[in-house]
């Protein structure tokens, strides 16, 4: 079977669960942008992270599968309807990343300033992965607007976002490398 169908040529795609939209559409951007971000911690993976953040991002990387295929799904579509199971976000994902971060956060110094993205390149592709999130996330809370989702969805991207920045922290950290506090310009 070929990778190409040639139905999406005239700007529509395909949902998971059957029906078409505008590529243009803020779903497909929503799911689209969940895709990219799977694919940066792909490069996060390729880096030469803390192997032991190699499961914790790799099972990030399979719940993003989720969450694109709760988004490329709308709600209204009722599960098991075309011999298909729907797959959503459930409130175990999102404590899952909760526990992460309170584990994480207990190894490292407390902020006492905003500090700047960067550092090793584990930890700098983490911090792009965290806006990358956000994107999505904003995405998302677009699609919120017009019709319903599945509001763990948009938890878990939250969640997500704050999870990426404490797991960049971890990785620097981790090779040693101290982070750079943000200082704000003084006034004259």
């Amino acid at each position: 079977m070929p990778i190409y169908t040639r139905s999406g040529d005239q700007g529509e795609t395909s949902l998971f669960a059957g029906g078409r939209i505008r590529k243009g559409h803020p779903r497909l951007h929503a799911y689209g942008t969940v895709d990219e971000l799977n694919s940066l911690l792909g490069l996060v993976l390729a880096s030469g992270l803390d192997v032991e953040l190699v499961p914790a991002i790799q099972r990030v990387q399979s719940d993003l599968f989720s969450v694109g295929a709760d988004l490329a799904t709308p709600l209204d579509v009722q599960a098991g309807k075309g011999n298909r199971s729907h797959v959503r976000v459930v409130p175990e994902m999102i404590a899952r990343l909760e526990d992460e971060i309170d584990h994480w956060e207990a190894s490292l110094p407390v902020l006492k300033s905003f500090i700047l993205p960067g550092g090793e390149l584990p930890g700098a592709f983490l911090h792009v992965a965290r806006t990358v999130c956000r994107r999505a996330e904003r995405w998302l809370a677009l699609v919120q607007e017009d019709e319903p989702i599945n509001l763990y969805a948009l938890q878990y991207l939250n969640r997500l976002s704050d999870w990426l920045f404490v797991a960049a922290r971890v990785a620097n950290a981790r090779a040693g490398r101290e982070e750079t506090p943000w200082h704000p310009p003084t006034a004259k």
